[in-house]
């Protein structure tokens, strides 16, 4: 899904399961079904070793910064606890460490005794980044970490999600339904849609040449003007409801709303298939794409 220095944006809409696909790739959550890999590594069922090594090397962000922070703990005592469970022995050196990523993030280091409910949510939001980043991590995912900022904190916010990956060559999955930040952030996009990745490739490819009708019917209802352009703007707006995911349709999960559907979409699930270099898409649209009515060859896997 995405490389060393790289944001990988997973979009779509709310209920579509972005956010558990970003806490099973962290293992906040065990995956029923299916496989995760990093690095071509299993992330699941490992031992304690190669447990706490994932730990440093993974780290997530989530969309309310307060609810991952002690409220009873300084800023400082947050950063510094983690530096302590990894490693950082003396005190000393926990102040400096807690104070050059202070300074990584912009929070100011004169606000470092401050209490989570003393800061603005942009504060809160850069203390939960430098935290993230105590452990040197090489893979972010950040779950929606703006939605909830106003518009002008939303943009500095993403500007120091930019500076960092330039930096520290950090990797992102980025999560979002806000199609404006998939433009502004996005090296790679992935489209889900009711728990299942329907179509996943690099930015400039799936944003000019939509091929799953889900992600056109997406871009097309951006406000953006400029992603209304080309293949979206001349999608229809999707009628009804996003099915219960607790109990998905049969074979196309998007069906009972596609404006292209065909009777093969009712029964069989579409594989994955490549109709450029890099661009995957899950349509009964594209040659090859017939799968049995029970079995999709790459539904349950991610890779990272």
């Amino acid at each position: 899904m995405g490389r060393a220095g790289e944001i990988t944006v997973l979009a779509g809409p709310s209920g579509s399961g972005k956010s558990t696909l970003g806490r099973l790739i962290v293992r906040l959550e065990a995956p029923s079904s299916g496989s995760i890999e990093v690095d071509g590594n299993s992330v699941l069922g490992v031992g304690r070793a190669e447990s706490q090594r994932l730990r440093r090397k993974i780290q997530i962000i989530l969309q309310d910064p307060y609810s991952t922070l002690n409220p009873y703990r300084s800023v400082a005592a947050a950063i510094g606890e983690v530096l302590k469970v990894h490693g950082t022995p003396t005190r000393a050196e926990r102040d400096a460490e807690t104070d050059r990523l202070l300074e990584l993030v912009g929070f100011p280091v004169s606000m470092r005794d401050r209490m989570p409910g003393q800061l603005s949510g942009g504060g809160r939001q850069r203390a939960s980044i430098a935290r993230a980043l105590a452990v040197g991590p090489e893979l972010i995912v950040a779950d929606e970490p703006v939605s909830a900022l106003d518009v002008s904190v939303q943009a500095q916010v993403l500007n120091l999600f930019e500076r960092l990956r330039d930096e520290l060559g950090l990797a992102y999955v980025f999560i979002t339904h806000d199609i404006a930040v998939v433009r502004r952030l996005a090296d790679r996009i992935a489209v889900m849609y009711l728990g299942r990745i329907v179509e996943e490739g690099p930015a400039e490819q799936v944003l000019a040449q939509p091929r799953h009708p889900y992600t056109r019917a997406l871009l097309a209802a951006a406000p953006d003007l400029e992603a209304r352009k080309g293949a979206a703007a001349a999608t229809p707006a999707l009628g009804g409801d996003m099915p219960n995911p607790i109990d998905p349709p049969a074979g196309c999960v998007f069906h009972p709303r596609c404006p292209a559907v065909m009777d093969i979409c009712r029964t069989a699930v579409p594989r994955t298939t490549v109709p450029d270099a890099g661009h995957r898409v899950a349509c009964h649209l594209y040659p090859g794409s017939a799968a049995s009515p029970d079995h999709d060859n790459a539904q349950g896997e991610v890779t990272i």
